[in-house]
């Protein structure tokens, strides 16, 4: 599952709290910030896990402020652990 969620979702360590979730749901991926000032995250693992996961990242960490998570249905390819991506 691809997510990006937008808002004020850089600078509140957005990042780490969805890296915190994903890993707390046993899910293997990545997140990353982009330049429009969204964050996106790759997401696999078994399917109830994804949508706690993407509960969390609609939640968000404490200073954030998400707007909208949009996603979307993504072939897995083999990702092993969960990384924050620079």
């Amino acid at each position: 599952m691809r997510a990006v969620a937008r808002g004020r979702v850089q600078g509140v360590a957005y990042r780490a709290f969805s890296a915190d979730a994903a890993r707390a749901e046993g899910l293997a991926g990545w997140v990353r910030n982009r330049a429009d000032g969204s964050v996106e995250a790759m997401l696999e693992g078994e399917p109830p896990a994804v949508e706690r996961a993407l509960a969390a990242l609609r939640r968000g960490p404490r200073f954030a402020r998400v707007d909208s998570l949009e996603t979307s249905d993504e072939p897995a390819v083999g990702e092993s652990g969960f990384e924050i991506r620079y």
